[in-house]
């Protein structure tokens, strides 16, 4: 007869315990869910997103430019952008450790598009995300190290020419380039079979005109 209160009694306390927890885990899950929804909303929109972008950059340089200081944070965020281009700009699969079909390199080859190691969306979002952390950063004197800027910009500049120039070089040596535009485009015949009986048909009675 005293086991049924006591059971009762313990698994409203579990209940009352485990409430709290569960709401927070439901209002995280939920907000996670509408930021997510946002940011699929973003995904067509690439020119304004890279606007924002852009407006997010100059509002930190004009912070940075103002205070006067945190070129470590200027330095790293550098060291990270570098990081994203490089990904931006090499594609899904090495060449080199590729075992399949390679980059087409002629024009008699399959056509297949580039495939970036990091989609442009995700190298806008690193890219925002990145600079809003930066600029958070910012308020706080403790990240304010000392330091001469002009070494990290020759060394950040070195560092940018020495990438880049590997990467040329790898283009140059497996021939693709990592943009949409120069690629084959297939129409199909029918419609060019339409187009130049629609012109043949116009000519004709034109000069029968």
């Amino acid at each position: 007869m005293d086991t049924g209160p006591t059971g009762g009694g313990l698994g409203g306390d579990d209940l009352s315990q485990s409430s709290p927890a569960t709401a927070i885990s439901r209002w995280s899950f939920e907000v996670s869910r509408r930021y997510q929804h946002v940011l699929d909303k973003t995904v067509p929109h690439i020119l304004y997103r890279w606007i924002a972008c852009l407006v997010l950059v100059l509002i930190y340089a004009v912070r940075v430019y103002f205070v006067q200081g945190f070129y470590i944070i200027t330095y790293g965020l550098g060291i990270y952008l570098l990081n994203l281009l490089m990904g931006f700009l090499s594609p899904q699969v090495d060449p080199e450790m590729q075992d399949g079909p390679s980059l087409p390199t002629r024009g008699s080859d399959e056509f297949r598009p580039f495939v970036r190691r990091l989609p442009e969306f995700k190298f806008w979002y690193s890219i925002t995300k990145a600079f809003c952390i930066a600029f958070v950063m910012t308020f706080f004197s403790v990240f304010d190290v000392p330091v001469f800027w002009p070494i990290l910009l020759f060394y950040w500049l070195m560092l940018f020419i020495l990438t880049m120039k590997r990467q040329i070089l790898h283009m140059i040596k497996y021939k693709y380039v990592p943009f949409s535009f120069g690629k084959q485009v297939y129409l199909d015949p029918y419609f060019l079979c339409e187009r130049q009986t629609r012109y043949s048909l116009s000519y004709f009675f034109l000069c029968c005109g």
